[in-house]
């Protein structure tokens, strides 16, 4: 690292933290010429990710667009923020590790119901009638049915 005081290139670091979200790390360091300290910023390098639209249409991917449709889902619910950004960073996780450079919207969906489903089930209906885009009434009925299924399971 290039000293900022005298542009000298060599310095160690006397001190790491990192942040309180956990998406970069502080390091004080020390110029190992001049003795000048000063703080620089380490974060991990993303490879660029593409959603694939149901129209064939390629973007790139956007944490904030799945929280901000969790958050329309959830409106008026009992449900924290702090729940919606945990499932919205569950989910860009379960993304990236699919290590793929392109993902479909279609199993980003399917992620986040996953998540919303034991988080709140008004929640999970109105993303599920957003995202399957129900045609009918037996769509949703159907959709409704799983849902009880899946509650009958988990509360045995």
């Amino acid at each position: 690292m290039i000293c900022p005081h005298c542009h000298h290139d060599g310095s160690h670091v006397v001190d790491s933290r990192p942040s309180e979200d956990g998406t970069f790390i502080r390091r004080r360091r020390e110029c190992s010429h001049c003795g000048y300290r000063f703080t620089t910023f380490e974060r991990y390098e993303e490879q660029p990710l593409l959603v694939v639209k149901k129209n064939g249409a390629r973007q790139q991917f956007d944490r904030k667009k799945i929280l901000n449709g969790l958050v329309r889902s959830a409106e008026k619910r009992p449900v924290s923020i702090e729940q919606l950004t945990k499932i919205a960073n569950t989910v860009e996780n379960k993304v990236r590790a699919r290590g793929e450079n392109e993902v479909s919207t279609t199993i980003i969906g399917e992620y986040v119901m996953d998540e919303l489903k034991d988080v709140d089930e008004i929640s999970y209906i109105r993303f599920a009638s957003v995202y399957r885009q129900f045609k009918d009434v037996d769509a949703f009925m159907s959709e409704l049915e799983s849902m009880i299924n899946h509650n009958k399971k988990h509360s045995k």
